[in-house]
């Protein structure tokens, strides 16, 4: 069920920087300085991490950990997920977290049809592509303003005005 979670992966360490410890993170949103904000992040066992400082570098981000201080406690963090609590993260209106909107139900605002369930978001670049399964197919839907009508995160719940043809059977 989409229902908004207290805590939601944000991203990725890809890797490390320099030999002090930084490490390489991968957000998970359109914003390479989201992490700026927040104080603490967590590991997926839970385990709290405090943020010294965050820079924006194309679109990932340099983040200095306080307690890692050397490549090699950065390196044992490579390919960690970083989890921020929900409350903490500066989400505007209209915004949401991938893991929020999977598996909510999609209906056509035209007709009122459940037209399947959102299973994948793909980055294009220029925007979001939503993927929506129904009876083992899916289809492809731009995560842009025209289309998408309303995201209820806490009831599962989407409407779209879907493009002409996207889910016309051939």
């Amino acid at each position: 069920m989409g229902l908004k979670k207290e805590f939601l992966e944000s991203g990725k360490i890809v890797g490390t920087h320099g030999i002090r410890g930084a490490v390489r993170f991968q957000p998970w949103s359109d914003d390479a300085d989201f992490l700026s904000g927040i104080k603490t992040v967590f590991l997926p066992d839970m385990t709290p991490l405090e943020i010294r400082s965050v820079k924006p570098h194309g679109n990932i981000a340099i983040v200095e950990i306080v307690g890692v201080n050397s490549i090699e406690d950065a390196e044992k963090l490579r390919n960690k997920v970083l989890l921020v609590k929900r409350s903490d993260a500066d989400v505007p209106e209209g915004r949401y977290f991938i893991e929020e909107l999977i598996s909510s139900k999609v209906y056509d605002k035209k007709t009122g049809e459940l037209l399947g369930v959102l299973s994948d978001v793909s980055k294009t670049g220029a925007n979001d592509v939503w993927h929506i399964k129904k009876d083992g197919k899916e289809y492809l839907v731009p995560a842009i303003e025209s289309v998408v009508i309303s995201v209820d995160i806490e009831n599962g719940k989407v409407v779209i005005d879907p493009m002409e043809g996207i889910f016309d059977e051939d």
